[in-house]
């Protein structure tokens, strides 16, 4: 089946990255996996193979309908295929059912097209959190989820996830290893929520905007930067930064995500 240009599709078949793959979800046997972006059901065959319940998100009609086919001539029971936008399925409640009495053990696992991985990183981390999530991702973006505070790459996007999970890099797939070959690599990402994370799940829009608007700033000083995320004074910032042992003249590059929150609490004082 020739890939969808528009769909950003690039099909990964090398066996050995793709048991790699699974295994860095630490399966077990009562786990139900998220797939998104199933595509021909490569990694949904290693999944099934160790026994996990899959459900596969495929937004391309043509696999939808052949994952579909596949599981009706094998007759896999373990499978749940679903056609649709990932980013529109409200997965959540298929794992969670308004009915159950207790959240089943799950957990997330994707080839994600590149234009989207963002906005699924924030769905995937919307309450009920999965147990473990696990993205193959551009390199690019990988570098930037797991960037320390102070590194070039250190930003919104850091600060935002490591704020709620344990964030590891956990080894680069080249593009030879697709078809067609993306003209970049790609690496793998697991995502652990924390069992405390730093900020409450009423509070991660409101951190996430907030972090947001300090980084669209991020060549300013620390006390204009937040000055202009929060609307109070220059002033009343320098010197709630002070109170909180922050350096006002700092850039927000060089802020860890407790020091974000700590910020962000302060103002929501004022």
């Amino acid at each position: 089946m020739i890939p969808d240009k528009r769909l950003g599709q690039h099909f990964l078949t090398d066996r050995n990255i793709l048991q790699r793959i699974a295994d860095a979800l630490e399966p077990a046997p009562d786990d139900v996996v998220v797939e998104i972006g199933a595509g021909k059901g490569s990694l949904t065959d290693e999944l099934l193979a160790r026994g996990l319940r899959v459900i596969a998100i495929e937004k391309d009609r043509r696999l939808a309908a052949e994952l579909g086919t596949r599981k009706a001539e094998r007759g896999t029971d373990g499978l749940t295929v679903v056609h649709g936008d990932a980013l529109r399925v409200d997965w959540q409640a298929m794992v969670v059912p308004p009915s159950a009495f207790r959240v089943p053990h799950f957990k997330v696992i994707g080839n994600i097209p590149y234009a989207i991985t963002s906005p699924l990183i924030d769905k995937a981390l919307t309450p009920p959190l999965p147990a473990c999530i696990v993205f193959l991702v551009q390199a690019e973006v990988a570098d930037r989820v797991a960037a320390p505070p102070g590194s070039k790459t250190y930003g919104a996007l850091s600060v935002g996830v490591q704020a709620v999970c344990r964030v590891e890099r956990l080894f680069t797939v080249r593009a030879g290893a697709f078809t067609p070959p993306p003209k970049v690599h790609s690496a793998l990402v697991r995502l652990t929520p924390l069992a405390q994370p730093l900020v409450a799940p009423e509070e991660i829009v409101v951190f996430r905007a907030f972090v947001t608007a300090c980084f669209s700033r991020r060549r300013k000083q620390l006390r204009n930067v937040v000055a202009g995320a929060t609307g109070h004074s220059a002033p009343r910032v320098a010197a709630g930064l002070a109170a909180l042992g922050v350096d006002p003249m700092a850039r927000p590059e060089t802020l860890s995500p407790d020091r974000f929150v700590r910020l962000l609490r302060w103002s929501a004082r004022l």
